[in-house]
């Protein structure tokens, strides 16, 4: 995976995502993407994980609540803007975003197993924290 930035966005995973989001005009990927973290097997796979936490991005920008606005974010905080009036996160979303950094930060993440034999890895961590509490 190439990861340039601890945020959310700082890797070809999300970046991918929100590319395919923009394909949408709901939040069914988001949805998607959540139940795929919640109903992977015993370990979580980067990838999957990576996605999760852009898709946990888009809720809380949703909701006002997003994270720094940056070269890396522009595709999502497009997306955002264009629906923010309509495309309100649904309760059982936020639940299931809840559960999914839970998943991500667990010990059998394969995302956070990669960033743990980084030198970053507190700050990735807290940049994860920080998005649990902007839900």
């Amino acid at each position: 995976m190439g990861t340039w930035s601890v945020d959310a966005f700082g890797n070809d995973y999300a970046q991918d995502w929100a590319e395919d989001l923009h394909e949408t005009s709901n939040l069914d990927a988001v949805a998607d993407t959540l139940n795929t973290v919640l109903d992977s097997g015993a370990e979580l796979e980067a990838p999957f994980a990576a996605e999760a936490l852009a898709a946990i991005e888009v809720l809380a920008r949703l909701q006002g609540k997003g994270g720094p606005k940056t070269e890396d974010s522009a595709a999502i905080d497009e997306w955002v803007e264009a629906r923010k009036a309509k495309a309100k996160p649904r309760a059982d979303l936020a639940e299931k975003a809840l559960r999914a950094i839970e998943r991500i930060l667990a010990p059998d993440s394969e995302l956070r197993q990669l960033w743990e034999e980084s030198e970053h890895y507190a700050d990735w961590r807290a940049s994860v924290e920080d998005l649990r509490t902007r839900l």
